[in-house]
């Protein structure tokens, strides 16, 4: 199977997402006055993993919640294992 690419997997208006160093992007969304945020990964060379996905609630403007944080955190974590089960 081919690696896929950053510029494959990449969507037009991702971004890095803060925190978790290379190859962690966010898409954020606006619909109906609430914002919504997608966080994935595209560190790995076989597979995309979709971290987390929310509407942001933060009663700090664009703040992200700790909370919210914390799951990606986890989810990154736990994308490593499985890829390393999967893929060796």
């Amino acid at each position: 199977m081919a690696p896929l690419s950053l510029e494959v997997c990449k969507h037009l208006s991702a971004k890095p997402w803060k925190g978790e160093g290379p190859g962690v992007l966010e898409i954020v969304s606006d619909y109906d006055g609430d914002a919504y945020r997608a966080i994935y990964t595209v560190r790995f060379e076989q597979a995309v993993y979709v971290l987390h996905a929310f509407q942001k609630k933060s009663p700090r403007g664009v703040q992200t919640r700790q909370s919210d944080i914390a799951v990606v955190h986890a989810r990154l974590k736990m994308a490593q294992r499985d890829y390393e089960q999967r893929y060796g």
